[in-house]
């Protein structure tokens, strides 16, 4: 049977999914197709392990949480995957680490939502120069994605032969026809969001990169309605947030030793600068489930 490509998809998106395809069969395999449209049997994910825990009695089953730009993966290891069980087991947290897996679902109840989690087959440390490399590559999947997803918008009846001959995969088109049909109202400025605010963690050539993404910008606004009073305040209000988070951060690292920074000196320090610390909290909350930020132990914060 033929390996399945390993998608590179952001946390956000493959969180959104609430579709599957079941395959037929033990050898048929399933996919979880995602607002965007693409069909998703294995992932390839890089992020801040953020925590591990062992949720069975004898620690032959592992939970995990990897963090990216725009979210948090969950992954489960067990006995069937020994190996990277056991190399769960020795990582020190936070560590960049680069996964790759396959895609796992689970419906509480029936008729209940679809949550998603990755069941890893390789999982590895790394740096953070391979990991800005895979936010890179995967910024620009998406906008790749978010580009066949207006072209077969726009086509009266989309249908996979003419996405393909417009040179999309075969898989990603079959994805978009799904998506079409079962998602309703995505919203692409959503994940145009997702990816200039990705870009905003790299520290050189952003610009550049950040360019590609006009063109779609454009397009949705030419197909959308304009927008009203309240979508323009709230990306003020997001804006004005990201400011303030940049700089509980920068407090963080001037302030911040071997063994890190505490709690209450980095609050005070913040609150100088006229941030109150209902703000401040909310704005380390934020940090902290970016991966940005973590607890080394209780009452320090440590940037990763």
């Amino acid at each position: 049977m033929k390996r399945q490509t390993a998608w590179r998809i952001f946390a956000s998106e493959y969180n959104d999914s609430n579709v599957e395809l079941k395959g037929e069969g033990e050898m048929t395999p399933s996919y979880v197709v995602t607002p965007l449209g693409a069909k998703v049997n294995r992932l390839f994910i890089i992020g801040v392990i953020t925590d591990i825990e062992n949720v069975s009695e004898g620690g032959e089953f592992v939970r995990a949480h990897i963090s990216d730009p725009t979210g948090i993966f969950t992954i489960y290891s067990g006995q069937y995957q020994q190996e990277v069980t056991d190399a769960l087991s020795n990582i020190d947290v936070p560590t960049f680490v680069a996964v790759v897996g396959k895609t796992r679902t689970y419906i509480p109840e029936e008729g209940g939502d679809l949550y998603t989690s990755i069941r890893p087959e390789r999982i590895v440390e790394v740096n953070s120069d391979i990991r800005d490399q895979w936010i890179l590559e995967t910024c620009i999947n998406t906008k790749d994605r978010i580009e066949a997803y207006i072209e077969a918008n726009k086509m009266e009846e989309p249908n996979i032969r003419d996405l393909r001959k417009l040179g999309y995969s075969t898989n990603l088109a079959e994805g978009l026809i799904t998506a079409l049909k079962r998602y309703e109202n995505v919203d692409l400025s959503k994940y145009i969001a997702l990816i200039k605010e990705s870009l905003d963690y790299l520290i050189s050539d952003r610009e550049e990169l950040t360019d590609l993404f006009e063109k779609d910008k454009k397009i949705i606004k030419k197909e959308e309605k304009a927008p009203d009073k309240k979508v323009d305040t709230k990306t003020e209000e997001k804006e004005n947030f990201e400011e303030i988070e940049n700089i509980v951060l920068k407090v963080i690292k001037e302030n911040e030793g071997e063994e890190g920074a505490s709690w209450d000196s980095v609050t005070k320090k913040c609150g100088k600068t006229g941030l109150d610390n209902d703000t401040i909290e909310e704005a380390l909350t934020s940090l902290m489930d970016k991966g940005l930020i973590y607890e080394p132990f209780l009452g320090t914060i440590k940037t990763t």
